[in-house]
């Protein structure tokens, strides 16, 4: 599979921006040291009703949303440690609604590839455990998001 599977069922994105997806999601990897030939997710672009649907049977919220990730490495109480060898690490799974993505883009009046590339990014930090519900987690988390994206060259 590689680092990042790019999952596009509805054929909803050109070939081009699931290449610069990858590439990004490698770059953000490299930022927090993640090693990717270690570690594996998923992104899949979904449209807005397929998104309003998992938002709502996930996470109990009954609207669409942008971006969706399900961390694989959550660690539940009780639960028991897997140890394992040099074996892949499969972290997770990040969705982006690619119709939100475009009506944000316009509305932040950035370009569709820095938004997309945002989400991806926010998606991936936090399949690693990065949130933002306090200000200080928030600060610590869109810092490294704007760090990754400037990187990248995908700027405001």
């Amino acid at each position: 599979m590689g680092f990042v599977e790019i999952i596009d069922d509805d054929l909803l994105m050109d070939n081009s921006l699931k290449i610069m997806v990858q590439e990004l999601l490698k770059v953000a990897a490299d930022y927090e040291k993640i090693d990717t030939k270690l570690t594996e997710l998923s992104l899949s672009f979904v449209d807005i009703k397929t998104i309003h649907k998992i938002n709502k049977e996930y996470r109990n919220i009954d609207r669409p949303t942008d971006v969706i990730s399900f961390a694989l490495n959550d660690e539940i109480d009780g639960e028991l440690k897997i140890i394992g060898g040099d074996e892949k690490n499969y972290i997770g799974d990040i969705l982006i609604c690619v119709d939100i993505a475009k009506k944000q883009a316009l509305e932040y009046n950035h370009s569709f590839e820095r938004e997309v590339g945002f989400l991806a990014v926010h998606g991936f930090l936090h399949l690693l455990g990065y949130d933002h519900e306090l200000p200080e987690e928030e600060k610590i988390m869109f810092g490294k998001q704007k760090e990754i994206l400037d990187i990248f060259g995908l700027k405001r």
